[in-house]
């Protein structure tokens, strides 16, 4: 018997009970005709699809009463019944959903259950993924250095390893200064192009995950000019260089900014106590008593051989100083090399003991200097022999690495290492502080690519911070020095790990000119100034 059949021997009082008595006196009220059987009818099967009537215990006790008495008969055996009273039997029958007796009460009436689409269980425990997230060492971070920004005097120095995220730890903070307050202006103070372009991209990452409401971005280096009315709510990168150039042709333009900067935040801020540098950051900091300044460094020093100058680093920034902390860990570098921030390094010494003569001028120069003269490294720039060694290292590490990074000791030394490998088939290129804007962005955005063929990238004095290639996995230190500022800035480049887009191990191959000093260990570097600070 067709379900439509059943249906049609239903009287008034059953259809009132499967449509509903409030509905039935509502429309009994309306239009007296709505009520008639044959339109509950209609309704009933409109609103309520049979499969939904066989379900409901009540309906189906209601549907099944109006059945033949043969057809109840029929029906009982079919769902297993040996009752003498097949209707007190139907009434009964427990149907659990989606059980084989409703299977079998639906084919018997010729209803096909309508598709149902499974509810999503969720689980009792989830986890929720952030766009923007900080690993557990950067939040401990954030916290202890937003703790010295909010108290008196308002200053304090990130100190984290290159490659441990210092940018991005930086950006959380920078974010909560401004949904802190409406209108509020942050400023990023860098001193190349490299490192404004880089602040400024990861903060527009930064604020999509992190902002609560539209915001400008100002950009203030190279070429480009703002004018200060313009400047209120937002972000602004700022060429340090270019910044000092217009405080001393027009200084009211750095007091109206100051006026109006809740934050000052100085990347690579071991460069805070140039004299030039200083001059903005005193300006832009000390007119207002509230004003916040943020070093960040992975080398919280100036030299390694002149206490002075450091201790005065330190006195800037009041001896307020965040670094990485790991229980278990005396030195966070082991830390971050164990969980895979930082790559492995592979330290190894290739010594020269030929070289140049050195002049009597020459060793005083080395004695006296900070760092190693730039009359001795002109001299080891144009030592043949030398420079076959570096060559023949740079081509055995093609052989392993997708990415080589080489710091050669002059400007011209870096063009010539270049040009011997592009001659001797490697994919090789050189960049310095003479090459064009363009020409740097071609062929640093080229090494970052992810093309298979092994690159070398030479260059000597640009490359040593604000550069970003996580497939570098090998770096040749051709030039020496005596800054452990620069020599840490160097291997960084070469050890992203890889929880940071880099590579597990990285190797760092240091030209040690026997004759002259050097550093070995990344992690040395990094604990070298805790007694200065």
């Amino acid at each position: 018997m067709r379900f439509d059949q059943v249906l049609s021997r239903a009287d008034d009082e059953v259809l009132e009970q499967l449509i509903g008595p409030p509905v039935v006196r509502l429309l009994n009220l309306l239009d007296p005709s709505l009520a008639r059987p044959r339109r509950l009818r209609g309704l009933v099967t409109s609103f309520r699809p049979a499969d939904e009537l066989l379900r409901d215990p009540d309906a189906r006790r209601e549907l099944l009463d109006l059945l033949p008495p043969d057809i109840a008969e029929t029906l009982a055996a079919v769902l297993g019944g040996h009752s003498p009273d097949a209707y007190a039997f139907l009434r009964n029958l427990r149907i659990p959903k989606g059980s084989h007796k409703e299977r079998l009460i639906f084919d018997f009436f010729g209803v096909p259950p309508t598709p149902v689409d499974p509810i999503e269980q969720r689980p009792a425990i989830g986890e929720s993924v952030c766009d923007y997230a900080l690993f557990a060492h950067q939040r401990v971070a954030v916290r202890k250095a937003q703790l010295f920004l909010r108290s008196s005097p308002h200053r304090v120095l990130l100190h984290m390893p290159t490659g441990a995220g210092k940018t991005r730890t930086a950006m959380h903070l920078v974010a909560n200064e401004l949904r802190g307050r409406e209108p509020c202006l942050t400023v990023w103070l860098a001193y190349s192009e490299e490192l404004c372009d880089q602040a400024a991209s990861e903060f527009e990452a930064a604020w999509k995950a992190l902002g609560d409401r539209p915001i400008r971005i100002y950009r203030y280096w190279g070429t480009r000019s703002l004018s200060i009315p313009d400047v209120h709510d937002g972000f602004m990168v700022a060429g340090l260089g270019k910044t000092y150039a217009t405080a001393k042709r027009d200084m009211d333009f750095i007091v109206r900014l100051a006026d109006r900067a809740s934050l000052v935040i100085i990347d690579e801020a071991h460069q805070a106590i140039a004299e030039s540098y200083r001059l903005v950051l005193e300006v832009l900091v000390d007119r207002n008593p509230g004003s916040k300044l943020l070093g960040l460094t992975a080398t919280p020093g100036r030299t390694w051989n002149d206490p002075d100058k450091d201790i005065e680093l330190a006195n800037f920034f009041h001896r307020n100083k965040v670094s990485l902390e790991v229980p278990g860990y005396p030195n966070p570098v082991d830390y971050l090399i164990d969980e895979g921030y930082l790559a492995r390094p592979s330290f190894e010494s290739l010594s020269y003991g030929g070289g140049p003569t050195l002049t009597t001028d020459d060793l005083a120069k080395l004695s006296e200097s900070l760092d190693v003269p730039e009359s001795v490294l002109e001299k080891l720039a144009e030592d043949d022999q030398r420079n076959l060694v570096i060559i023949a290292k740079v081509e055995s590490l093609l052989a392993q690495h997708a990415r080589v990074l080489v710091f050669a000791a002059t400007v011209a030394h870096a063009r010539l290492l270049a040009t011997v490998l592009e001659a001797r088939g490697k994919d090789a290129a050189a960049v310095t502080a003479a090459t064009s804007a363009n020409e740097r962005h071609r062929l640093v955005t080229k090494f970052r690519s992810s093309t298979p063929t092994p690159m070398v990238l030479c260059n000597y004095g640009v490359l040593t911070t604000g550069f970003d290639a996580p497939r570098t996995s090998a770096a040749v230190i051709a030039r020496p020095t005596k800054s452990l500022v620069l020599y840490s800035q160097m291997v960084g480049r070469a050890t992203r790990g890889p929880k940071a887009g880099g590579n597990a191990r990285a190797t760092i191959i240091t030209i040690v000119d026997t004759a002259l000093p050097g550093f070995g260990r990344m992690s040395d570097a990094f604990m070298n100034w805790e007694d200065v600070w």
